[in-house]
């Protein structure tokens, strides 16, 4: 059963960018999907697409999908996990503990790699995520 859950991440030249990712609450495997300044309903649905196209080659498939009400999260994105048959979850609202494996892997993230380094950029934050992902799985 993944989640999903974005983050910011300031940059050097006081840029705010948003990285999505999704996390297997199982063996805790995280997928990035990717960073943006703008994370419009668009990208996010296509980030979607991305992830349920690799998620299509497992074995056990996923049958629920637990994120928040934010509103970049749009009916579309929904959508798509309901076209694979993944029922999406949303959590309460102003409740993180809801969905803390997402939430743990933020601070985690944080206090291992963003807060430590100077972003410079939307390359550089993927580059230094992906790396630190491939760490931590």
């Amino acid at each position: 059963m993944p989640a999903c859950d974005f983050f910011t991440v300031d940059t050097v030249l006081l840029r705010r960018l948003y990285a999505l990712f999704f996390i297997e609450i199982d063996t805790r495997r995280i997928y990035l999907a990717g960073g943006t300044a703008h994370p419009a309903g668009e990208w996010v649905t296509q980030q979607a697409r991305n992830l349920t196209s690799g998620l299509s080659e497992r074995t056990r498939a996923a049958k629920f999908l637990i994120r928040d009400r934010d509103t970049k999260f749009a009916a579309c994105f929904d959508e798509v996990f309901r076209c694979e048959g993944i029922r999406v979850i949303k959590t309460p609202v102003r409740s993180p503990r809801a969905s803390a494996f997402a939430e743990r892997f933020v601070g985690t993230v944080r206090r291992e790699c963003t807060d430590r380094l100077l972003i410079f950029g939307r390359k550089h934050l993927e580059q230094l995520l992906a790396e630190y992902v491939a760490h931590y799985n």
